[in-house]
Formats: C-alpha cells, structure tokens, sequence
C-alpha cells in the first residue's frame, strides 16, 4: 500500500511542535485524579487540547496509510457534516429505540445490577443514567447506560458486522455530549458516525465466521470502535486526534464469545454494551486531555489486523464509506426478544391471522432456523431468548409483549409448558446458507391433519422490511410509559424526533429520568 510523503513543511512545523513542548510543559494530571472525576476536569478545560488543536492537522503523515487517514478526516469531519434526510430520519429512530431499551432494561435484573452499581460511583455530576434520578460522571453513565440498553434483546442489531451498535454507541454519544454540550444536531451526525465506524471494523474482520473461527466477541469489538468514534465526535477532535482515539479503542478491544454461555445476561450486557460504551468514551475523553498515540494503529508493526486477523483487507474501513450509511442497514426488533426469534414470531402470527385456531387445536408446531441460529435459542434459560417458550407464549397469548416475554414465573406455567412441548426446532442447511439474512420457516400442524406454512423472508423491522417511525414510536412508548409516565415519555419521543431544534443535549434529562 502506497505511503503519503511527509513535505518540507510538515517537517518544519514538526521541529516547531518540538520547540513548543520543550518550552511549555503541560500541567501533570495523576491518574487517581483522572479517574476519580471522570476525566471531566481534563475534558472541561482546553489546556491539554490547546497544545494539539491547530498544529495535528499539517503533522507530519509519512507513516499513515490513505486507509487511516481517509477514515480519520472523515470522522473529524463528521461534526459538521450534513446527513441526508432520510439517514437523519433513520438515526432518530434507533436513537429512540435504544432509548426505550435503556428505559426497559432498567426495570429487569441486570439493569438492577447497574443502576446498584451507579449508586457506587463517584465523579462529578455531568451526565444521565437513565431512568433514575442518578447523575455521574461520562465514563460511568456510558457504562450504566449500555447495561440498561442490552439488559435484554430488546435493542438493534447489525447483521453484516455481527454486532448490535445502538447499545454502546447511543450511551456513548450520550454520555460525551452531555459533557460537551453538544447540540441535538451534532447528537445525531455523533450517533450515525458510531454505526458507520464500529460496524465497518468487525465487517472488515469477517463478522460471523470470524466470531465463530476465533471465538472473540464481533459485538464487543465494532461497538467499542463505535462509541469511540461518537464520543470522539462529540468532543469536537481532529484527525489526528481520530487517529489516536483509535488507537486506544484498539488496546480496548476485547471481549470473547464466552457471553453466549451468560444464564443472567449480566456478563452480556457487559459484553455488547457496558464495557465498549465506557472504552469508546474513556479514549475519547483522554485524547481530549493531552494523551497521544500511534498514528496508524492498522498498519505497521503489531497492528490491529495482524494481532486479530492479518488476512483482512483494511480497505473495509472505507468501504462506501460516507455514501452508504450504517444506521440505515442495521434493523430494529419488532418483537423484544432474541434476533433469531423474530422471525418464527412473525410466520406464526401470519398464520394466526390467516386461520384462527386454539391452542388445544395444535398437534405440532415446526420451526426450521438456520443451524447458526438454532443453538443459541433452543431451550435457552431466560424466556426471551427461548424459541421454544416464546412460541407457546405467541400460541396462548395471540402476541408477545414486553412483559410476556420477560416472564420467568410462565416458563414453569403449566399450560405453558404443555404447548412448548409441541414446538420442534429443526435445523434447516438451506437456512443456513441464506445467512447473514436471517429467516425462518414455520408449519403448524393441527389434530385434524391440516397444516400450515409460512416462511418469513424478511423480518419486520430489518432494511428490506422496514419500520416506520410511528411503529418505532408505539414500540417506544410501551415500553417507557411504565417507568417515566406518560407526560416523560411523550416529550421524550418528541425531543428526539426534533433534535435539530435542541441547543444543548443536556435538556432531554428532565425527561429521561424516572418519574416521581
């Protein structure tokens, strides 16, 4: 890969940075201090920043492939850069969608552990933790805030990355932009570059097959890629800062397929959205403060890709990238359980409605998944990740709600189980080959010989069969209503559906906190 040649004057303004630090050296910062307060005095003042911002831009970039220096201009430019409508339209919903799982989650037991946890930390008062009257520092609400929004499987995924990006990169942006004050405009072009970043890096990995061949968690690694790129955005960083900022969100990424073996979701939650939202903030908040970096952390010696994957293709960085949007490729679950029961909900709730028929009607229930699916759901402990439950559920209920769904005292209900027994999960090679796209075919066979049959191709709520904004919105508000009242909860949806009107980010807390 070619190399950009540094010119005479990068070279001069390089020597000139040098006589700068030998003469003003910055103010020393313990690392208890830094931690103590949440990095909010280093990020509240521009002391550090001062000695970097207006000079990164001409430094010197011989040792910087176009790879990384196009994806760095592009993430410093993002901050001013103006959406098309309809990706603006798109980050609104998954902004809301991830919201209302923050709000939900707080109400199931991992969410319990960390709004415990909340209660611990310290630092000063800067940002959110939704649904409570909690207000800490950055690093610890983007913390706080991705365990609420990944407490269940009620948030978005992105099937071309294996990952699910609104869980961390929401928390994240929320977190910097309530420390930067940040205006609800910026607020979204931060979100939509999260999607487009960390998506792209575990894309550029193989996504799924990498997953399975190295048994490192895809979910991890693009969402801490994601929430730092959007935290980085919201702290107004250079390119040259971008660069450094993925660098420390490379030493961060981390997490292994072990989530998948979680009976609590705890160690999930940690997994997909707690951890990477507090590394994507923590690289962007001690960037801002002064730390420095490796310029190119996927080229060279010991990079990125040699450690995770060195037959990877960096081009994937790049990839479309400004012309196609992430966000807009990234579904969103209409029913609030596992990814891979969205679509078995969906053939049997067509065929409920095509022919009515009781459950004491049924003799068999026959539903064929993929065989990278089927593992994951079958009979699993927690009830909305247990195809087999679920099923029974949609079958005595006509639908599953949120709080069906999330109903351990049903998975021992008797009748409950006498349906489950009927549901045969068949691993189906055809499916399989069909993936990343995620279907699913049912059969329903009642005591009178009748059968029926339904195979969902496209899931509701994913790119080729969207949500609107108003499914997006009754989803929301069902599961927010709840816990922040209806007063809240009707701001709230309309706050994020008008952030080009919002000056500053801080004024959706009133709504986002628990009510009472």
């Amino acid at each position: 890969m070619s190399r950009l040649k540094k010119t005479t004057t990068e070279g001069d303004h390089l020597e000139q940075r040098e006589k700068m630090a030998n003469t003003r050296k910055p103010p020393q910062i313990s690392r208890r201090a830094l931690l103590r307060d949440g990095c909010t005095v280093l990020a509240g003042t521009s002391i550090l920043p001062f000695l970097i911002r207006g000079q990164d831009e001409k430094a010197g970039t011989a040792d910087i492939t176009p790879v990384t220096l196009k994806l760095s201009t592009y993430m410093s430019e993002a901050k001013d850069r103006e959406l098309p409508g309809e990706v603006v339209e798109k980050t609104k919903q998954h902004i809301l969608d991830t919201i209302a799982a923050m709000v939900s989650g707080s109400e199931l037991p991992p969410g319990h552990q960390a709004l415990k946890y909340a209660l611990a930390c310290g630092g000063k008062k800067i940002a959110t933790v939704v649904a409570s009257k909690i207000v800490i520092g950055p690093i610890e609400a983007a913390l706080i805030n991705g365990m609420l929004a990944h407490s269940d499987e009620t948030d978005d995924s992105h099937a071309p990355s294996q990952s699910h990006p609104g869980c961390a990169v929401v928390p994240a942006a929320l977190a910097a932009g309530e420390q930067f004050h940040v205006s609800g405009n910026r607020f979204l072009r931060c979100v939509a570059l999260g999607y487009d970043v960390g998506t792209r890096v575990t894309m550029t990995l193989g996504a799924g097959p990498y997953e399975s061949s190295s048994h490192r968690s895809t979910h991890s690694i693009a969402t801490t890629f994601g929430a730092a790129a959007a935290a980085a955005c919201a702290a107004d960083l250079s390119a040259q800062q971008m660069r450094w900022v993925l660098n420390y969100a490379a030493e961060q990424s981390s997490g292994i397929a072990l989530w998948n073996r979680d009976p609590d979701h705890i160690e999930k939650a940690f997994d997909f959205a707690g951890g990477p939202a507090r590394n994507g903030v923590t690289a962007a908040m001690v960037v801002n403060s002064g730390w420095t970096g490796v310029d190119d952390v996927f080229a060279g010696s010991n990079n990125f890709f040699l450690a995770f994957t060195p037959s990877s293709n960096p081009e994937g960085l790049i990839d479309k990238l400004g012309a196609e949007y992430e966000v807009t490729r990234t579904d969103i679950k209409r029913w609030t359980v596992g990814s891979p029961i969205q679509a078995p909900l969906d053939a049997l709730l067509d065929i409920r409605n095509e022919r009515s028929f009781s459950p004491d009607q049924v003799m068999e229930i026959g539903v064929r998944l993929a065989p990278q699916e089927a593992p994951i759901v079958d009979n699993a402990a927690l009830p909305d990740i247990c195809l087999q439950h679920l099923i029974a559920v949609m079958l005595i209920d006509g639908t599953v709600t949120f709080r069906s769904s999330h109903d351990k005292g049903r998975m021992q209900d008797s009748l409950v189980l006498r349906e489950r027994a009927k549901v045969k999960l068949i691993p189906d090679e055809a499916l399989g080959k069909l993936m990343p796209r995620r279907q699913a075919i049912v059969e329903v066979t009642l005591r009178d010989g009748s059968t029926y049959k339904k195979q969902v191709d496209s899931v509701r709520g994913t790119v080729a069969n969207p949500m609107t904004s108003d499914e997006v919105k009754a989803k929301a508000r069902g599961l927010m209503l709840p816990t922040l009242g209806a007063p809240s909860t009707s701001h709230l949806i309309d706050g994020i559906f008008a952030l080009e009107h919002v000056s500053d980010i801080r004024e959706l807390r009133k709504f986002l906190q628990k009510a009472g």
